[in-house]
């Protein structure tokens, strides 16, 4: 990483670029572009082509990615995980905290984003509810990903955002739950076997069929390409879908919840 971030350094400079100006013309914040030179953060292929197109280095830095080793391939950041996931052929996930992101309402968000401490300001609040509907373009683009969800009874009957909030939140669930290559279920309570008591995570596979995993904790993520970490995970997926409701289970349910709101 340190190599490739030395080199759009060089060429950056070169072409006459501050941080702050490349920024500017790309997709990639004054930040992200500083972490990435100084080696503390991958280069994304997306990004690297970006690069290579306004710096005018002839795919130099898309090369140079295209043959990082696998440790340095695979970063542990949440922005990086949201570029594989916009790429992602399918992908699996199971919650046990809140809904998860790409099955989220504007009003469902912005509780969970005012729910973080320190808090943040209404500007941010926004900012950050519009990334996150972005983000869930992805179930409903011409080539969409398939996509699985597990998430915990208790994520349903919580009260985020106040009543009428959580009415719209699983009149939206009820909503994706139809959508072609979606799949919800729902992990009852009173279940005696649970095979996600670790906590959350997501499974993903690239379209050069990579198969990566990614879990979150209170204030880091790490995304893996390790084959057993993977292989791990999937088990547990698999396991959890067995103890979760089916989809028309968890539709039942939702009916059941709406009817009660």
């Amino acid at each position: 990483m340190e190599v490739i971030g030395a080199q759009l350094a060089l060429f950056r400079i070169n072409a006459g670029h501050t941080q702050r100006s490349l920024s500017e013309r790309t997709t990639a914040s004054e930040e992200t572009i500083a972490s990435i030179e100084q080696g503390r953060r991958v280069l994304m292929p997306h990004l690297a082509t970006e690069f290579d197109q306004l710096l005018k280095t002839c795919g130099a830095l898309a090369a140079g990615v295209a043959k990082l080793p696998p440790k340095d391939k695979y970063p542990i950041w949440a922005e990086e995980f949201i570029a594989y996931e916009r790429e992602a052929i399918s992908l699996c996930g199971y919650e046990n905290g809140v809904i998860p992101g790409l099955l989220q309402t504007e009003g469902y968000a912005g509780a969970t984003f005012r729910s973080k401490i320190p808090h943040l300001n209404e500007e941010q609040v926004g900012q950050k509810i519009t990334d996150r509907l972005d983000r869930q373009q992805i179930l409903h683009k011409q080539n969409p990903v398939t996509a699985s969800f597990v998430i915990s009874e208790a994520v349903v009957l919580s009260n985020i955002g106040g009543r009428e909030v959580m009415r719209g939140q699983i009149s939206h669930l009820r909503h994706c739950a139809e959508v072609t290559g979606v799949s919800i279920q729902v992990l009852p309570l009173k279940r005696e076997l649970h095979a996600g008591l670790d906590g959350p995570f997501v499974l993903l596979e690239t379209p050069d069929h990579q198969h990566l995993a990614y879990t979150e904790a209170q204030r880091s993520s790490v995304l893996t390409s390790d084959s057993d970490e993977v292989s791990v995970l999937a088990q547990k997926y698999g396991m959890l879908r067995m103890q979760a409701l089916n989809a028309e289970e968890t539709v039942g349910l939702l009916d059941r919840l709406l009817g009660e709101r």
